[in-house]
């Protein structure tokens, strides 16, 4: 009987983004992964759509940390918030946040959240858009400051944190996959990174 070849040894995975969010995320996929910031300039360009901004910044962060680790498995994702013709971006501060509600609640908000991974080598790039509708209860002024209090959504797109008490913000959600939410779709990425020698199971 010929002799059994080891398995190909697993790429290491780079995960290209400063997100606590994303990085808890993967990790429930993985049990370890490397963190590189990109240094991506993240502003919109003239009259672009937000799912195109969103998969022109997954693509760009994946591109900038893989110039680098050309035998990595490399992870770039961005979500962007869109209320009623209006994109959102971290609000940054409380008052910005409370903005942000009022001025979305009892509306819809669609969540455009992409992914791009790259490598090993010379792999062709997976590409890959999530499309997350969430509708707004009404909400009135002390509603909304009670919740930023609370939660402290400054650093989250919409100015909410779903997997917090931001769920109790929404009456309805229409998505095909609820990691999407928090800014990295998993259903898809398990499958993707199993493509390229990463399996998570």
């Amino acid at each position: 009987m010929p002799p059994v070849s080891p398995p190909a040894p697993r790429p290491p995975v780079v995960l290209g983004s400063g997100s606590r969010y994303r990085r808890e995320l993967l990790a429930r996929l993985l049990p370890a992964f490397d963190v590189a910031v990109p240094g991506v300039d993240e502003a919109r360009q003239a009259d672009e759509p937000a799912d195109a901004l969103a998969r022109r910044l997954a693509r760009r962060k994946a591109e900038a940390i893989a110039a680098d680790r050309p035998g990595a498995v490399v992870i770039g994702s961005d979500q962007v918030a869109e209320c009623a013709g209006r994109i959102l971006g971290k609000p940054g501060t409380a008052e910005r946040a409370r903005a942000e509600l009022a001025a979305c609640a009892g509306r819809e908000l669609v969540l455009h959240t992409a992914v791009c991974v790259l490598g090993p080598g010379g792999a062709p790039a997976g590409e890959h858009l999530d499309r997350t509708v969430m509708v707004f209860r009404p909400l009135d002024a002390a509603q909304i400051a009670r919740y930023v209090e609370r939660d402290q959504p400054l650093d989250c797109a919409g100015s909410f944190k779903f997997e917090s008490l931001g769920a109790a913000l929404f009456s309805e959600v229409a998505s095909r996959d609820p990691t999407a939410i928090q800014g990295l779709p998993l259903l898809w990425l398990a499958a993707e990174l199993a493509r390229r020698g990463v399996g998570v199971l």
